[in-house]
């Protein structure tokens, strides 16, 4: 299915780490830095270059930054940030945090939105929906701006207006035999174990 006029890949890239200690998205996993690791993958899920949004620390990776329009209040100020900035009528947002994403996965999320008639397309998991890997229809975005003026911060409130459709465990999991797929990586300890998990024996 073609993708490239369709669909903008996005990486969200702007908190502040502070359990990490320092930036999570130039922590590298097998010799690539996060940030670059996630806006490769969504690239190869859109057929287009992702745009991370975030700070300018990224910049010298090569990758386009787009500066957040409302810094310090979360992940739902970045998801409108991205519709604001797309070109795009469907776009997909990721966290760069999340280090066990596959392709085969994303590339299943971008054709089940191509198909929805829904605003926003999210994984739900058993604690709940995964909104930072997910598809967001650019329509959306004025119903996020307007959540997000009214005081709203937690993406999943901030998502109450917008028409959603679920993708529910038992179709995600068939890309997820580990369990692991939308677990992220805000500690040292989850940093230790994605390096044993993806970075092979070799850099252990």
């Amino acid at each position: 299915m073609e993708t490239v006029s369709q669909v903008a890949g996005f990486v969200l890239a702007g908190g502040e780490s502070s359990r990490m200690g320092r930036d999570k998205g130039l922590l590298e996993l097998d010799g690539e830095a996060l940030v670059v690791r996630a806006a490769n993958l969504a690239a190869s899920a859109t057929g287009t270059p992702a745009t991370i949004i975030g700070g300018t620390a990224y910049t010298p990776l090569g990758l386009r930054v787009v500066g957040d329009d409302l810094p310090g209040v979360g992940p739902l100020g970045g998801i409108a940030t991205a519709l604001r900035a797309s070109v795009a009528p469907w776009n997909l947002i990721v966290a760069c945090d999340l280090p066990y994403l596959t392709r085969e996965w994303l590339e299943f999320l971008v054709d089940r939105a191509l198909g929805s008639n829904a605003d926003a397309v999210l994984p739900m998991n058993e604690r709940g929906a995964e909104p930072l890997c997910a598809m967001y229809n650019k329509r959306g975005e004025q119903v996020i701006r307007g959540a997000l003026n009214r005081g709203t911060r937690k993406v999943t409130d901030g998502l109450a207006g917008v028409r959603l459709e679920y993708i529910e465990p038992a179709e995600w999991k068939a890309f997820d035999s580990e369990g692991v797929l939308f677990k992220n990586m805000n500690s040292p300890a989850d940093y230790d174990e994605a390096r044993v998990r993806l970075d092979g024996p070799r850099k252990r």
